[in-house]
């Protein structure tokens, strides 16, 4: 009778990080290959739509994992966990960046996506701007809870989990945070 072995790619997160842990390499590759779209998508949404930061800080989470395996407890959840050190990640940027903006002035970091020149798109892209800028003007907490759920397609619960709040202190800043866009981009509404 042959025993098959599960491919990898069939390994649960935990499991990955469990053999991460004892040295295996391909866990480390097979990790990296699920969350870092995921986790540079969030980057860039929680630190100004800074493509070089969000990728920098992707790099920076995954050389955490790989030279820390152990700080993960194979109990949990892996994508609540790896979710939550990004989060802490963003906060600490946001300390540094206040420091900085009190000892400096600041340069502004936002710049315009470039526009296409096709008419059809042009109210696609100009949206797409808006609700990026407007998403900046959420406060930390609010625009978290919205990117984790919206643009990073969390559950309330994994959401409540990562931030270490409850389920309704998320729903109520995601319904905070959606009313608020929902006003602010009112004018990109269908009349019908």
């Amino acid at each position: 009778m042959k025993f098959f072995r599960k491919s990898i790619s069939e390994w649960t997160d935990e499991s990955l990080m469990h053999a991460l842990g004892e040295g295996n390499q391909h866990a480390f590759t097979e990790l990296y290959e699920r969350y870092a779209g995921k986790l540079r998508g969030y980057f860039r949404n929680m630190l100004w739509r800074d493509d070089e930061k969000a990728e920098d800080f992707v790099h920076d989470l995954f050389a955490k994992i790989i030279q820390h395996p152990a700080l993960f407890d194979t109990n949990r959840s892996f994508k609540t966990w790896v979710f939550s050190v990004a989060s802490n990640m963003c906060k600490n940027e946001y300390k540094r960046m206040e420091v900085r903006k009190n000892t400096i002035n600041g340069a502004d970091t936002s710049h315009a996506p470039s526009s296409e020149n096709v008419l059809n798109q042009v109210q696609d892209v100009q949206f797409m701007e808006d609700f990026e800028l407007k998403i900046q003007e959420l406060d930390e907490k609010h625009r978290s809870v919205f990117t984790l759920r919206h643009l990073d397609g969390l559950s309330l619960k994994e959401i409540a989990e990562i931030l270490e709040i409850n389920e309704g202190t998320v729903k109520s800043r995601l319904f905070y945070a959606t009313k608020f866009l929902a006003n602010q981009l009112s004018i990109y509404q269908l009349n019908e």
